[in-house]
């Protein structure tokens, strides 16, 4: 069998690697599994790895490609000790102490893990469109955060994918940038709350098109236009924006963990505020895995601090 490790954390965006800064520096020899680039909603680095750049994350007044400021906190984290393995943890069983963890094959009798307390920062994935140049223009115009990416857009014509909150909060912000926003959705309706939908309505930089999705995204650098067909008639036209963002929801990556720990009816994982604590003893959560209102980098760096700071407490306490 495998040592007992103090402390396994699992995912390597802000929340996951700076978890694993502190526990390093606190001496509990941290092992972060990042995941695999290959893998669906597993991405080594978070989200802010298919971003372009980030201006938004404290201490840096220039900028910084997302990318870059994720390898700057990975090498922080070995700097003071954490192992880093990138791959994707399969199964884990948090029904007894010490708690297992699997890569690769989960049906194997053996974990590859063995750890006291686990810090879960695996994140959330974005829903996209799956169409043809979305990836490619992701960080090029293609965005999935108004928050992150709307400052770039000043006097632009962009678009807003989406009939929710999420889509009209997004929208509402962007007006705050762009020459004008337009609003797609499938439906002749919109599934957001009331006061959001008066907000939106009111607000004249805000247009809608209705009974439309979008089937592709043009440009070679950056996005150029979008492709509309209406679902009714099955017209296709083009909108010439800069801009699209995509807020139709996020999938929190909490499946390893269904069945062990709480979870919203949304399948985000439920801490006992003000701590990163679950309801498994030893068990922290931190990111986006368990924030489904803020996500934002410097959001997620917190939880993973605090989330740090409760493990080394939890084990302290319990030798």
């Amino acid at each position: 069998m495998p040592e007992v490790r103090e402390v396994v954390i699992l995912g390597s965006g802000p929340a996951g690697l700076t978890a694993a800064i502190y526990t390093a520096r606190a001496s509990l020899d941290p092992l972060v599994i990042e995941g695999e680039p290959s893998s669906t909603g597993d991405q080594p680095g978070g989200q802010l790895m298919l971003t372009t750049e980030v201006e938004n994350f404290p201490g840096f007044p220039q900028g910084m490609m997302g990318p870059e400021l994720m390898m700057n906190f990975r090498q922080q984290a070995e700097r003071f000790g954490a192992e880093l393995k990138t791959e994707k943890a399969t199964k884990v069983d948090l029904s007894e102490r010490p708690f297992r963890v699997w890569i690769g094959d989960p049906e194997a009798a053996d974990p590859t893990y063995l750890t006291k307390s686990i810090i879960v920062a695996t994140g959330a994935t974005s829903l996209m469109l799956d169409l043809p140049n979305e990836q490619r223009l992701l960080g090029h115009g293609v965005s999935t955060c108004a928050t992150c990416d709307g400052f770039f857009f000043r006097d632009h014509d962009i678009a807003v994918v989406g009939g929710g909150d999420s889509a009209l909060e997004e929208a509402t912000f962007l007006t705050k940038f762009a020459k004008s926003v337009t609003v797609i959705h499938r439906r002749d309706e919109l599934r957001a709350s009331r006061i959001m939908q008066d907000r939106a309505f009111a607000n004249p930089k805000i247009s809608f098109l209705w009974n439309s999705q979008v089937v592709d995204v043009v440009g070679e650098q950056s996005v150029e236009r979008i492709e509309v067909e209406n679902l009714q008639t099955k017209e296709r036209s083009s909108l010439a924006v800069t801009g699209l963002f995509v807020a139709i929801g996020h999938r929190p990556n909490t499946d390893l963990f269904k069945g062990q720990l709480d979870m919203k009816d949304n399948g985000y994982l439920i801490t006992q505020s003000p701590s990163t604590r679950t309801n498994v003893e030893g068990v922290f959560a931190c990111g986006d895995v368990q924030d489904d209102i803020y996500r934002q980098a410097i959001t997620a760096s917190g939880s993973g601090c605090a989330a740090a700071i409760d493990a080394e407490r939890w084990l302290e306490a319990e030798e």
